[in-house]
């Protein structure tokens, strides 16, 4: 191989590279390998993130097999892979490694590599129990070489519209009722496409359509079809998935869409979000399951529904095997007198979670609780779950219905404003001082909300 050939290669690996890779039944992996910032320093690793959530870092023999990995899978883009593709596929990344790291190589050897790296992308894809040859990573030790968070929050609807409430609910508790940033002018389609396509140069993977409520936006389907290259959701109250629209965000490769469902007491559940929505809310989880989407099922508890557990067996009977649930958040409607009567303490919502994840784990159920710092990190660990961290300005932000990035979708106060995504340098905004002391903080606080304690 040339000297040229090899600073091809190497410059290869400086890429965002990403693919869809499904070697084997069932499970699909969605891999983005992200270089460092200073790509040349060895000291620092690349990472991989899979499915928008799991950080493994890599190395530069690793990351550089991995992206010749990638690159021959992706000459594959659209089609389904067979044996002997893989095959070929597999030999090709051979012996282009072998020709960056001479002939001494064995072939027998970068293919255990490579094979360890897919087999513990696809465990983590499904949920196995992966064996730890390739470590996880917390997103805080590796913040100071990250040049964007891990998923952005599009706030595709605002909360008011000319003057008037723009949901089709009007929850109790609602985070972005009354903040500034909630109630912003929305922008227009060719917008957020721009914003969208700033998204993909800053490399950020995964973007969430969210609001107010996004199924609101006729332009919805349009902005999920126009964001394939990167892992989507949709966050939503469900009272608009009609099968049709489920039909087309499952056609235009949406990825995952999270429905919030407060009780499987209709009473309940429409008191808690001010409309007579239950029963459009079922209907829209069942046809969102029936059109194939990945469905996860988002509950905030209060005192008002805290039998969880029977809501569980609900959604269980639905069919439903993704489900989350928190405390309330303490910010826009949160903060009133009514919405702050119905917050549980600490050791109820332990309570609550203890006896959930027994029937989640009795029934094949996924659970995770979201919240940071309202149960100790001790009691989660005993739980076996996953430790809810902040992740402002870290592993997620936001854009606010007119473009302004905030440090989270639940930061929408004035002073949350870090720049704006259509007239401002994503640099400019990363490395702002505001952004830097927001994401310093929360890559060294574990377990903590930096909003919990707003008055």
């Amino acid at each position: 191989m040339s000297i040229r050939e090899k600073i091809y290669e190497l410059k290869n690996f400086n890429k965002i590279l990403h693919t869809t890779f499904n070697p084997y039944e069932p499970g699909v992996a969605r891999i983005y390998l992200i270089p460092p910032k200073f790509s040349w320093v060895k000291s620092v690793s690349s990472v991989v993130i899979v499915n928008g959530h799991d950080i493994i870092p890599l190395r530069e023999s690793w990351s550089i097999l991995l992206s010749i990995f990638i690159e021959e899978v992706n000459k594959y883009s659209g089609k389904e892979i067979t044996q002997d593709e893989l095959n070929i596929i597999v030999e090709k990344t051979v012996k282009r490694m072998k020709k960056i790291y001479g002939r001494f190589l064995k072939d027998d050897i970068i293919k255990r590599d490579l094979w360890d790296m897919v087999n513990t992308f696809k465990s983590i894809a499904i949920g196995e129990k992966v064996e730890e040859k390739i470590p996880r990573v917390s997103i805080g030790k590796y913040a100071k070489h990250m040049n964007a968070p891990h998923r952005m929050d599009l706030m595709i609807s605002g909360m008011e519209k000319d003057g008037n409430w723009n949901c089709n609910q009007k929850r109790i508790h609602c985070y972005a009722a009354g903040q500034a940033q909630g109630k912003q002018t929305e922008l227009k389609t060719y917008e957020w496409k721009k914003i969208i396509d700033k998204c993909r140069k800053a490399g950020i993977p995964q973007i969430t359509f969210t609001g107010g409520e996004p199924t609101m936006r006729n332009d919805l389907v349009e902005l999920v079809d126009y964001s394939k290259w990167f892992i989507t959701r949709v966050n939503t109250n469900g009272v608009l998935l009609t099968k049709e629209l489920c039909k087309k965000l499952y056609d235009a490769s949406l990825d995952s869409i999270q429905i919030t469902l407060y009780s499987g007491n209709r009473e309940i559940h429409n008191q808690l979000v001010g409309a007579n929505n239950f029963d459009k809310t079922v209907e829209g989880i069942k046809n969102a399951l029936e059109a194939g989407i990945n469905v996860s099922i988002n509950t905030p508890l209060c005192t008002s529904n805290k039998d969880y557990v029977e809501t569980l067996k609900f959604l269980n009977d639905l069919g439903v095997k993704y489900v989350s649930c928190s405390g309330l958040i303490v910010t826009g409607n949160a903060k009133k007198e009514e919405s702050k009567q119905l917050q549980l303490s600490s050791t109820e919502l332990y309570d609550i979670l203890k006896e959930s994840v027994k029937y989640c784990n009795d029934n094949l159920i996924e659970i995770s609780f979201t919240s940071p710092g309202w149960i100790e990190t001790k009691k989660i660990e005993e739980l076996k779950l996953d430790i809810p961290s902040c992740g402002a300005c870290l592993s997620n932000m936001a854009v606010a219905p007119n473009g302004d990035v905030m440090p989270c979708q639940s930061w929408l106060s004035k002073d949350g404003k870090l720049g704006n995504m259509l007239n401002d340098n994503w640099k400019d905004i990363w490395q702002s001082k505001k952004c830097k002391n927001i994401r310093n903080t929360t890559s060294k606080t574990i377990g903590k909300c930096l909003l919990k304690g707003e008055k």
